[in-house]
């Protein structure tokens, strides 16, 4: 993510109180496509223009702002965005690369007084944080994001009701008794038919395995374990299957995560400390499956397979 912007707060009683927002003085079209209400050059062009000009040619308002923080504010949090322009490559898919506007965050700042607060999240203005900063391979995360929306659903589907027995009269899908003659009311303990998915969700304590470079630093070898010597990425033969093929850094989490693909999940640590042994002890990866996840896969590397099924012609003559 890149931070565009600093945003203080001071403590009222009624809550918290924006004192104001500092920006960078360089922002990206990503940043302006979401923040602005047309996708047109003009509208990009004016948007934060007079911000801009004047902190290009005297940043002494900013420099105040900043004092302004450090004497009044309670909380400091940054403002970052994602950088889709990355997920634009050759190897991804069409409508991953056709998203256009960032998704945008504010992300508290902790640690230390408030002044340090302020110096920090100034230095980090215009700058890319990157996963491997902020997370810690064996650690414990929490995911949240919206799950895959089902639509209209029974009570069956929703929330596992017991069907009915087959002579059932009126259908079998449905709640036995939905409630007695008094109170006469239905209660909300009872199972309806209504909603499910699309709804905002926490996952707690997932451990994360791996926390990989992008295939340029990593030189096409993020894939290799220290007991699975053979030179491979991460991404599986063929790419990963409704997205293509993965070119940054990474991060390995054990089981599921919310959502469809595409959708994007907010990472934090975990508030809740595990004392059990399977989330402290330490975990040794000793092979990374990179077979075709379309199909049945049979082979970890495009090297091995054709070693398998020999070389082609047009290969033969270049060799």
């Amino acid at each position: 993510m890149t931070v565009v912007g600093i945003v203080g707060y001071k403590q009222t009683s009624k809550g918290l109180k924006k004192i104001g927002v500092v920006w960078a003085k360089h922002l990206g079209q990503e940043f302006l496509k979401r923040v602005t209400r047309s996708d047109k050059q003009e509208k990009l062009r004016i948007a934060f223009k007079s911000y801009l000009e004047k902190a290009s040619k005297d940043d002494s308002f900013i420099t105040e702002k900043l004092k302004q923080f450090k004497k009044e504010a309670s909380v400091i949090r940054v403002i970052a965005h994602t950088n889709l322009r990355k997920a634009n490559h050759e190897g991804a898919e069409k409508w991953i690369a056709g998203q256009k506007k960032a998704h945008v965050m504010e992300i508290q700042v902790n640690g230390g007084d408030i002044g340090q607060k302020v110096d920090w999240a100034n230095a980090l203005l215009e700058k890319n944080v990157n996963v491997d900063s902020v997370f810690n391979a064996q650690e414990l995360v929490d995911t949240i994001a919206v799950t895959t929306g089902k639509g209209f659903k029974g009570v069956v589907s929703r929330w596992h009701v017991k069907k009915l027995p087959r002579k059932t009269h009126k259908g079998l899908r449905k709640v036995g008794c939905i409630g007695s003659w008094h109170p006469s009311r239905i209660l909300w303990t009872v199972a309806r038919a209504g909603q499910k998915g699309f709804h905002h969700r926490t996952e707690r304590n997932k451990r994360v395995y791996r926390i990989g470079k992008n295939l340029k630093d990593s030189q096409g070898k993020n894939g290799m374990t220290d007991f699975d010597l053979t030179e491979k990425s991460i991404n599986p033969m063929g790419g990963f299957k409704r997205y293509g093929l993965l070119t940054e850094d990474f991060m390995m989490i054990k089981g599921t995560v919310q959502g469809p693909i595409k959708r994007n999940i907010t990472i934090r640590k975990a508030l809740i400390p595990q004392t059990l042994k399977k989330h402290t002890q330490p975990i040794d990866i000793k092979f990374i499956d990179t077979a075709s996840k379309v199909g049945k896969g049979r082979f970890q590397t495009s090297h091995e397979k054709k070693r398998f099924y020999g070389w082609g012609a047009k290969q033969q003559q270049k060799e």
